[in-house]
């Protein structure tokens, strides 16, 4: 693992690298909300899928808070096809957040019903 980026260096990195942003949480959450142009790849299937990560130069694991995501980068690095940077974003999607960068959602929205009748 080469380290951690903060949100700030992301968000840089995202305009200048394109690095691959693979956040581990389950696909719920993922839905729910994500970094925009993030892919999802949950923890548990990240063993078995990481050869899908073959030949990137640079990728950036995401969890909730920078704990999980230490130890996927950590996991990515080891893999014998790894050979770009491998980093987790320090303080994960609360950080992302709480620096005011967006989140964006793939699912569907949790507001209720409309309070139009259908007809």
């Amino acid at each position: 693992m080469d380290g951690e980026v903060t949100p700030a260096e992301l968000s840089e990195l995202r305009d200048s690298e394109d690095p691959r942003i693979i956040d581990i949480r389950s696909p719920v959450a993922f839905d729910r909300s994500h970094i925009p142009g993030s892919e999802n790849i949950p923890f548990p299937e990240l063993s078995g899928r990481i050869e899908e990560l073959n030949g990137t130069d640079r990728i950036v694991t995401v969890c909730p808070h920078g704990k999980s995501s230490v130890q996927a980068a950590r996991l990515i690095d080891s893999y014998e096809g790894a050979s770009g940077r491998v980093e987790s974003l320090e303080s994960g999607l609360t950080g992302w957040e709480q620096a005011g960068y967006e989140l964006e959602s793939s699912g569907p929205s949790d507001e209720g019903p409309s309070a139009e009748p259908p007809f």
